[in-house]
């Protein structure tokens, strides 16, 4: 589990009847957002990381490439962006308000892309 994570969430995409994580770390206080997944070596397959709020993101000091997922209030897709390499900054969105971070490849095999309806739900550590 994440430092400072204070939750976990199911991510479905209800648009294409997909589910992109089955384990989504909850980032929503700064110092979870600040670290995010920083010091981890990688994210398996239906993990991910929910940056709550955020609309911009950077993988300085990563070690492997992530995809991302932007998300409008109503959770919407609104921006995506796959196989984001380490080091790289992603500016702000400024119609995003969370951001759900993925490992590489999890937009392709979900066919995830703007317009789509997201459901997330979220539980308890």
């Amino acid at each position: 589990m994440l430092a400072n994570s204070k939750g976990r969430a199911r991510v479905y995409n209800r648009t294409k009847g997909t589910l992109l994580a089955s384990c989504a770390w909850v980032a929503d206080s700064f110092a979870a957002r600040f670290v995010g997944l920083l010091g981890t070596n990688g994210l398996d397959e239906g993990q991910g990381l929910w940056l709550v709020p955020g609309n911009s993101i950077h993988t300085i000091g990563m070690r492997f490439p992530i995809d991302v997922v932007m998300l409008s209030r109503s959770s919407t897709v609104v921006a995506v962006r796959e196989s984001v390499r380490p080091n790289s900054i992603l500016w702000p969105n400024f119609r995003a308000c969370s951001i759900l971070e993925l490992p590489a490849n999890s937009i392709a095999s979900t066919r995830t892309e703007c317009g789509d309806s997201l459901r997330i739900e979220t539980a308890a550590p």
